[in-house]
């Protein structure tokens, strides 16, 4: 492209800035004190497990943003999903359309895998991020709550399986 943005998937050598993009988003999210990652773990589940994707925005040689995302299943369409764990840019590098760029990138990247949709959760009060998606027509889903378990109450709630 003209203005010399480009995209690149991450290789395993790449755990150290995915983990600085991680931390730099949970800054911006206020839950800089949740980040328990490291790049072992990264490295592990990213990429010897093959659990989840990164593709890295880079421009004049440098990542200037990161999207993490793996694949779900609707049993509704019967067929894989791309569900977009995290997206991030930079904030020198906002306002000039990177984001979208990185959607669109990521919507082609579902388009040629055969994926059904593709989604993501957004934070509430991130209002610039909401009113950026429903530019895009994504359509919010209010009407679903989301569950999480986890820590000693995902560890309970396996014990009960035996």
């Amino acid at each position: 492209m003209a203005d010399g943005l480009t995209f690149r998937f991450a290789e395993e050598a790449d755990a150290g800035t995915i983990l600085s993009f991680i931390k730099a988003l949970a800054e911006y999210e206020k839950l800089a004190d949740q980040v328990v990652a490291t790049e072992e773990l990264l490295r592990e589940w990213i990429f010897q497990k093959g659990k989840a994707e990164v593709l890295f925005a880079v421009k004049d040689g440098r990542e200037i943003g990161f999207a993490l995302f793996f694949h779900n299943f609707s049993t509704f369409l019967g067929r894989a999903g791309l569900y977009l764990e995290d997206l991030f840019i930079l904030p020198e590098y906002r306002g000039r359309g990177y984001g979208r760029r990185f959607l669109s990138q990521l919507a082609r990247i579902a388009v040629e895998r055969g994926c059904g949709r593709m989604e993501w959760y957004c934070l509430d009060w991130n209002k610039p991020s909401i009113a950026f998606y429903r530019s895009l027509k994504a359509v919010p889903l209010d009407e679903w709550t989301t569950y999480r378990l986890t820590g000693n109450t995902l560890e309970e709630l396996a014990k009960q399986a035996d």
